[in-house]
């Protein structure tokens, strides 16, 4: 049996994840959460999945991919798969970079989703069909398609934080970084982007599809 954890900050999302996996009798759900501070709360009081489906988009103080990372400390064994309403880059390449084994978005069939459960589990890669037509398996690297993509990981991540409006000083308590590293991190981020404001920001990541519309 393969134990799962659902991760997504919206109910409608985890209940008809959890619908399509009840279908699977190999498959069982044996945790949820609304956030990665909620995720990681949960495994340190005793849940211990196989697998988790962990949302890449989540407000508040931890987003999907620093929650893999610290996922992976706390069950070095676990298996994490990335979930996106988007399959472009940098997002697939950040999730990659922070262990995960996996990576689909949020329109695959229900097949696929349980394909990519039994797939990761057993020490296989899983990379969404639309984003692995353009893209190797073995490494999830190729052509940039954004600039985004010059961005590391930690850059990355902090970009994502000032995308959902948050300070220098919320930022910094949250990654548990100085006030002046992640200042540092802000004006990397701007000057390997080549924009000079958070405005700037929203707009180049709303035109690569980083953030949707109504994100903007």
């Amino acid at each position: 049996m393969i134990k799962l954890m659902i991760v997504d900050d919206h109910q409608l999302v985890r209940e008809g994840l959890r619908s399509i996996l009840a279908a699977a009798t190999d498959l069982a759900v044996v945790a949820e959460a609304a956030s990665g501070d909620e995720a990681i709360a949960r495994v340190r009081q005793g849940a211990a999945p196989d697998v988790v489906l962990m949302d890449i988009n989540m407000p508040g103080g931890m987003g999907g991919i620093e929650a893999t990372r610290r996922l992976l400390r706390l069950l070095p064994k676990v298996r994490i798969i990335g979930l996106s309403a988007l399959s472009d880059e940098p997002l697939p390449t950040q999730l990659h970079d922070a262990g995960a084994v996996g990576y689909l978005t949020k329109g695959c069939p229900a097949k696929e989703l349980l394909d990519a459960i039994r797939a990761v589990d057993r020490g296989l890669p899983y990379v969404d069909a639309r984003l692995a037509q353009r893209r190797m398996v073995a490494g999830w690297r190729g052509t940039k398609e954004t600039p985004f993509a010059d961005l590391s990981g930690r850059e990355m991540q902090v970009a994502l934080m000032i995308l959902d409006g948050r300070r220098n000083a919320a930022i910094a308590e949250c990654l548990s970084l100085s006030y002046k590293t992640v200042s540092t991190y802000r004006q990397r981020i701007f000057e390997k982007l080549h924009i000079g404001n958070d405005v700037e920001l929203t707009r180049l990541a709303y035109r690569h599809g980083i953030i949707k519309e109504t994100e903007a």
